[in-house]
């Protein structure tokens, strides 16, 4: 089933249910994903472009989240919270720090990367393998922590 079938299916859930909030969370994901596929001018989207999208919409909610709590809104903050539940849902099983340090040790073996210069060419090698499935910042630190 691809995101777009799960996310009707559970829309239809979250109606018959009158779960407002995740209501508001599905609709707006399903209105990226086609804002998306106009901008691409598909009319399906990848399964890597939806991934595309999904990683997104979590970097907007946490980057919002850090904000908030920055700000001393724990209102708003709890609010992001529950989006981000609602959205990590369609994504793909996150890979742990130790699968992430494995990868960047292959990645820079790989490029015989010697020098935080070398940092562009690791990260051009990495990041495909862990789109989605990895937050972008983590991977960042680990390969500086190697390099340096």
């Amino acid at each position: 089933m691809g995101l777009l079938e799960r996310l009707n299916e559970d829309m239809k859930q979250a109606m018959k249910n009158k779960e407002k909030e995740k209501l508001s969370v599905i609709r707006m994901l399903k209105a990226a994903l086609q804002n998306e596929s106009i901008k691409l001018g598909k009319q399906q989207l990848s399964e890597e472009e939806e991934l595309t999208v999904l990683s997104r919409e979590v970097k907007q909610r946490k980057d919002s989240l850090h904000e908030f709590q920055k700000a001393d809104r724990d209102d708003l903050a709890d609010k992001v919270q529950n989006e981000l539940g609602f959205v990590e849902k369609y994504m793909p099983p996150q890979l742990s720090e130790e699968e992430v340090e494995v990868l960047v040790k292959e990645a820079i073996s790989e490029t015989g990367a010697a020098s935080k210069a070398d940092m562009g060419k690791v990260m051009g090698i990495l990041m495909p393998k862990v789109k989605g499935k990895a937050d972008g910042s983590l991977v960042s630190k680990l390969v500086g922590r190697y390099l340096s």
